[in-house]
């Protein structure tokens, strides 16, 4: 079964709206810290995203493999900078990360070639 990552993160996103209108302090809360915590500073967007996409992998969360990657496209990493990040992840995770890794890999092709395509 091939992941359709633009689909899942679009349905996430999509029932996110829905928590924010429900729970809309926790929500901006939530936003708040997510603004401060990958913006510019000592490390680099790009790299904190990196950093990212690792955990995503690690932890075996489909949505934050496709935010992560979709934004490591937008922000011009490479498929060689992912694919050596999936390296250092599944050395430090094993076999369950390598099934994530190759799932990362898969969703950053796919949202790269959907930017090709726009």
């Amino acid at each position: 079964m091939t992941k359709d990552y633009a689909a899942l993160t679009r349905d996430i996103s999509a029932y996110m709206g829905q928590l924010r209108k429900l729970q809309p302090a926790a929500m901006k809360g939530f936003g708040d810290l997510a603004r401060e915590s990958t913006a510019d500073g000592a490390l680099s967007k790009k790299t904190k995203e990196l950093v990212a996409l690792a955990i995503g992998v690690s932890q075996r969360c489909d949505g934050c493999i496709g935010f992560h990657a979709k934004a490591l496209v937008d922000l011009g990493a490479t498929r060689e900078e992912i694919a050596e990040l999936m390296a250092m992840t599944v050395y430090m995770g094993g076999g369950p990360a390598l099934m994530y890794a190759a799932d990362a890999l898969r969703a950053y092709d796919q949202f790269t070639e959907a930017k090709k395509a726009a």
